[in-house]
């Protein structure tokens, strides 16, 4: 019986500290107004990644793509601060994982191959957005931010279809 007993605490505490840092299932509460700045701060951190990690030298369409990112992020940073300063929103900026990281460098592979890293670097960040906004919108605590989502989630979905169609024909 006590082994039972330590089992569940053990379960109990193992839950309470996942929760406790953040971590969320399917089918928890939908995320509150300071979850969905801070990741789409987040998302717009790698947006603008993007553009520091794309071969300078190279590929026009790579950095245009990039910059035109970086710009439709600083956009959004703008106006989500507006909401966040309305309603006393303190976001949690979290470290991202570095785009370098996870693209080819544009010296050791062929240009096709660095476009699609590139492409396709971007669609679980994209996706990982959506997925936010989608979630905040099923019980959304702030209207101004509950609007901003339903206008933002029509122009990333159609951002990730691009990149998921470009990368295939590359």
């Amino acid at each position: 019986m006590r082994v039972l007993v330590a089992i569940i605490l053990a379960l109990i505490s193992t839950v309470a500290l996942a929760d406790s840092n953040g971590e969320r299932k399917l089918g928890d509460r939908p995320p509150g107004a300071t979850e969905v700045i801070s990741g789409l701060y987040n998302f717009s951190r790698f947006q603008q990644g993007l553009l520091e990690s794309t071969d300078l030298k190279g590929n026009a369409e790579v950095r245009n793509l990039a910059a035109l990112r970086a710009e439709e992020a600083a956009k959004r940073d703008k106006a989500l601060k507006q909401i966040q300063e309305a309603i006393g929103a303190e976001p949690r900026v979290g470290k991202t994982t570095s785009v370098g990281a996870s693209l080819i460098e544009p010296e050791t592979s062929d240009g096709p191959t660095y476009v699609r890293s590139f492409y396709a670097s971007q669609i679980p960040e994209y996706e990982s957005a959506i997925q936010l906004l989608e979630s905040y919108l099923k019980a959304p605590d702030n209207t101004a931010l509950a609007a901003f989502a339903r206008e933002q989630l029509p122009l990333l979905r159609a951002q990730v279809k691009d990149a998921e169609r470009t990368m295939a024909d590359k």
